[in-house]
């Protein structure tokens, strides 16, 4: 996978407010990165490696494994806001993604509330390709308190 990112780093988490957004990543994926992830799992439908095949089904080259998608929105956030801060991560799958797509991960911060001790942060994230929603998903991350820093 190549990748760029817009920013970089945990500065900006301790200082969110509703409506910011999170720094952007664009993700170019490789057929090499779906069988990577294919051997780690042990998926091994042909949709996934065969062009033929996939092409046969419907799609214009392998499709990655939705559980490859929903990782790399995940590694994004965690990479982000800290792994430690991650209180709860969903997503929805919407439509395939496929080897030599170049995914953006975008989101923001939808609501900051107060539970105890901690202000917890409400996430909206969105996987897409060329504006085409491929994932929609949410999270609550631990907004990082500026003396524990």
């Amino acid at each position: 996978m190549k990748e760029t990112v817009d920013a970089s780093g945990r500065a900006g988490v301790a200082a969110l407010a509703e409506g910011q957004q999170i720094p952007a990543r664009r993700i170019h994926i490789e057929q090499a990165d779906i069988i990577r992830f294919a051997g780690a799992c042990g998926d091994f439908n042909p949709l996934h490696f065969d062009p033929e095949l996939a092409r046969r089904a419907g799609f214009a080259a392998p499709i990655a494994m939705g559980q490859m998608t929903a990782g790399i929105l995940a590694s994004w956030i965690a990479d982000w806001c800290g792994i430690e801060q991650v209180l709860d991560f969903q997503v929805r799958f919407l439509a395939p993604l496929m080897a030599g797509d170049d995914l953006e991960l975008s989101g923001s911060v939808t609501e900051i509330r107060q539970e105890g001790d901690d202000q917890v942060c409400s996430l909206a994230l969105t996987a897409t390709v060329s504006g085409r929603t491929v994932v929609a998903g949410s999270a609550r991350i631990n907004q990082v308190n500026e003396r524990a820093v």
